[in-house]
């Protein structure tokens, strides 16, 4: 977040035996998500056991490139730790793999963001800990879908 102001610090995450695999993944610089280790489906949270098929599952690398599938511009920061950056732009990001995962758009404001636009994942340290949070960036590739009318 390149605004004037405090660091954020937000919440810190609740890290259960499902996810501690993301967490550590994050401490050295790579974004896993959970995958079916027998039928290969991307699962929407960490799970131990597929919800398809019950085989055992494991964290798979992601390139972290993807859309943008939707997004709110949050005008009234609900984590005071995000207060100072208003209006930002919170995105849900569909990954080329197919899972989803939201994260806050940096360097966006609102104003020409779009459902569609491509975006690269990122890993940014909010905190003094080790873990980081999944963060995005519009990135150029070509044209970009026209903003709808509300």
């Amino acid at each position: 977040m390149n605004r004037a102001g405090p660091n954020p610090v937000p919440p810190a995450p609740l890290i259960d035996t499902d996810s501690a695999g993301f967490w550590e993944a994050t401490r050295h610089g790579r974004i896993v998500l959970c995958r079916c280790s027998d039928c290969g489906v991307w699962l929407a949270r960490p799970l131990e056991l597929c919800n398809r098929c019950e085989g055992p599952t494991s964290f798979t690398d992601v390139t972290g490139s993807g859309t943008i599938y939707s997004f709110i511009v949050v005008h009234h920061g609900s984590v005071p730790a995000f207060a100072a950056f208003v209006p930002y732009v919170l995105a849900l990001v569909e990954f080329d793999e197919g899972p989803r995962l939201p994260g806050i758009l940096l360097d966006e404001y609102g104003p020409g963001v779009a459902i569609g636009q491509r975006v690269q994942a990122e890993l940014a340290q909010f905190t003094e800990t080790e873990l980081r949070a999944v963060v995005y960036r519009r990135i150029d590739d070509g044209e970009q879908p026209a903003v709808a009318d509300a």
